[in-house]
């Protein structure tokens, strides 16, 4: 049996951790057993890197056999730096010996950044309307099941980002999933002469019929919404309706609107829902109907703070409110905050800061405030996480926040980031420009922001870098999550929630989520130098795509048949998500092959022998033509979709770099409108980072814990 170490690059595409220059690897003779998690020593002046070394000599192992190879493929180390030959592992803790301390280890960063945060709790909600989160009634029921819609159908406020419901379709499970630039926006107190009311209009205009008003406008037109409005319940509108106007201070307010509005129809008001508070946020963050709102009759005077909302009386347009409003969640979300409890503020302070700390951040993060905000609390029942659908628009809602805050920032430092912006003016000039007033600067989105374009091609070439130094990866790993996992079911035992309810439980370590949501880690994984074996027959023992013998290993069999069969496609599912112009683009079905090789292209032909085992699934009998390639070791520790695929050619390397480096779900639609030749075309990356990308509920997890 051969003995190899496997150096696995952790490309952490979330925090920048690659950089051009390789840190010196000292020679070290040391090993660690993959099969038993067991380490040595440690990896000196290097964090990025893991090396495996397989010393299991068991005929059960899956190790490398000594057969020799008559296809002997290219060595893809002929160019590339020369390299020491051992490398030291970096000491981690096993799953299998210690679970308790790795998840101690895993959880401790997010821990580290909430423990400096004192945030009140909280108010517990009506034990009534409780009872619709918790109960599981057929009231319950059809009230979770259609709780984006009760929201939207009491929300104040409308979302600007397009949310995408295409994807969900089938089987899958629900995902929440937001494209464009997301903001919040507020109509006037009335509206329009020949318009209807909608969002906050609905709290002032003609009450005596407000519930057939709200079910006309968010139910008739199913507007953002993913039920009809058939199967909305009166009598749970209702019950909403009288829980809000007896708790909710928001509502307080524009029910004062209304009853001025009556004794005065012609009366010139003005709401303004102020953006100050003068309590202290880690002890207070239910502000009373004073604090929250303030009547204005006439003109407006100047005492008006740039952040506070000033309702008109009819304007006829949508304003934008800002992201930092203390009610910018509770307007949006009055499920979720039935008091009109306060959501973020920029002025609450960290756990011991006084006026006299020496701090340099002396106050709370946006990121800080949710990553407290979703976590469980023990003797506290939390609507936000118990809101299923909710819960997901109210994380992309949040991320989106977050990321508009870190956007605005890096718009008005353009000055700071484009030094040499002087330059290319001064070359205008020199080129006999006399006129350099038309000159048009770009809006540069740098590379130090996650997910942007430059930060996504410095990672590639950081990780083109790596291959220099230690050539070729020899295998590709797509590891996705399985809400399946034991672990998850023990934390969602005893409640009525599903996986796809609590997508920050579902995170894995990810560099990709999909546009159908499960997200899922991209690993390229390199052997050893002195392990290399580029020849064919050294693929079957590791990657197997076939289906096992069901009486020679049942369990194997069981997990192929459950997460490594593509399909049904094709002719018999044209509604497959892999279906693109009527054929499969993942090129399922494969031909059957007797022996592994590799085609013209470099591309591997694994071995899939006609031997008529079959896998039935939804009436279509599968073979060895629709499994996708796996290693069944892995598949047997981590029982999850794992593909595993043979990558040790040059031909595959840029493609599968730029795969992992492709950044978040995009969509793009460019129209030129009235195009002059003479003027030059303004480039603002941050709009067209906001135009194409896609955010759903898990991403916006991950984000916010990072």
């Amino acid at each position: 049996m051969y003995s190899f170490n496997l150096l696995f690059p952790l490309m952490d595409i979330s925090n920048n951790s690659f950089r051009s220059s390789l840190p010196d690897i000292r020679s070290n003779s040391n090993a660690m057993d993959i099969s038993n998690n067991s380490f040595q020593s440690p990896l000196p002046n290097i964090t990025q890197y893991v090396v495996f070394s397989n010393g299991d000599t068991s005929n059960k192992s899956s190790t490398i056999t000594s057969r020799s190879s008559s296809v002997m493929l290219p060595n893809p180390n002929h160019k590339s730096k020369k390299k020491r030959a051992n490398v030291s592992p970096i000491p981690i803790i096993g799953l299998r010996s210690d679970q308790h301390n790795n998840d101690c280890q895993n959880s401790q960063n997010i821990y580290e950044g909430i423990s400096k945060l004192e945030l009140p709790e909280l108010k517990n909600a009506p034990p009534s309307y409780e009872n619709l989160f918790r109960s599981g009634d057929s009231k319950s029921k059809q009230f979770m099941k259609n709780i984006r819609s009760y929201n939207s159908m009491f929300s104040f406020t409308s979302m600007g980002g397009k949310i995408d419901s295409s994807i969900n379709k089938g089987n899958a499970p629900y995902i929440f999933r937001l494209s464009g630039q997301n903001y919040h926006s507020i109509r006037s107190l009335l509206p329009g002469q020949g318009f209807k009311p909608k969002f906050s209009q609905l709290y002032i205009y003609d009450t005596d019929n407000e519930i057939a008003n709200r079910r006309t406008c968010f139910g008739g037109e199913n507007q953002r919404s993913t039920s009809n409005s058939s199967v909305l319940d009166n009598d749970i509108i209702q019950d909403l309706k009288l829980m809000l106007d007896s708790n909710n201070v928001l509502v307080h307010s524009y029910r004062m609107v209304r009853d001025c509005f009556h004794e005065n129809p012609h009366v010139n008001i003005k709401l303004r829902i102020i953006g100050r508070r003068d309590q202290d946020g880690r002890t207070n963050n239910l502000p009373s109907a004073s604090e929250v709102a303030a009547l204005i009759v006439g003109d407006i005077g100047d005492s008006i703070d740039n952040r506070d909302i000033v309702v008109q009386t009819s304007s006829g347009s949508l304003r934008r409110i800002s992201e930092l409003h203390p009610s910018y969640l509770p307007i949006q979300y009055p499920l979720l905050f039935p008091y009109g409890d306060d959501g973020y503020r920029v002025d609450i302070p960290h756990r011991g800061i006084t006026p006299s700390s020496n701090s340099k951040r002396p106050n709370c993060t946006m990121r800080e405030f949710f990553s407290y905000r979703i976590q469980d609390m023990d003797h506290y029942f939390s609507l936000i996480l118990n809101s299923k659908r909710l819960f997901q628009q109210f994380l992309v809602d949040a991320y989106t926040m977050i990321e508009s805050e870190r956007l605005h920032f890096i718009r008005s430092k353009q000055q700071i980031l484009r030094c040499e912006s002087y330059e290319n003016l001064r070359n205008q000039q020199d080129l006999g420009n006399k006129d350099i007033s038309n000159v048009i600067q770009c809006v540069i989105l740098p590379s130090s922001f996650t997910g942007g374009a430059r930060y996504m091609m410095q990672n590639y070439f950081d990780a083109m870098s790596l291959c220099k130094w230690f050539g070729y990866p020899d295998f590709f790993i797509t590891f996705t999550c399985n809400p399946k996992w034991p672990e998850v079911k023990r934390f969602l035992h005893n409640t009525s929630l599903h996986p796809e309810d609590r997508p920050d439980i579902l995170l894995v370590y990810t560099i990709e989520f999909q546009k159908r949501g499960l997200p899922h880690s991209h690993i390229c994984l390199f052997m050893h130098a002195d392990s290399k074996r580029p020849t064919v027959e050294y693929i079957d023992p590791i990657i197997s795509a076939e289906i096992p013998n069901i009486n020679e290993d049942p369990e194997l069999y069981s997990l192929v048949s459950e997460f490594m069969i593509h399909g049904p496609c094709g002719a018999e599912n044209m509604n497959c998500p892999c279906m693109v112009d009527k054929q499969c683009s993942k090129f399922f079905p494969k031909q059957f092959c007797n022996h592994s090789s590799v085609d013209v292209n470099g591309y591997p032909l694994y071995m899939r022998k006609n031997n008529g085992y079959f896998v039935e699934k939804s009436g279509v009998k599968l073979d060895n033509r629709n499994v996708v390639p796996y290693n069944k070791y892995l598949l047997k520790r981590y029982q999850t979709h794992i593909n595993v695929e043979w990558c040790n050619q040059g031909s595959s390397i840029k493609y599968l770099f730029k795969y992992i480096n492709k950044g978040p779900d995009k969509a793009t639609i460019v129209v030129d409108i009235n195009t002059d030749s003479h003027q030059e075309k303004v480039v603002d990356e941050i709009k067209d980072y906001y135009d194409c990308r896609y955010i759903s509920a898990c991403e916006a997890s991950w984000r916010i814990f990072k």
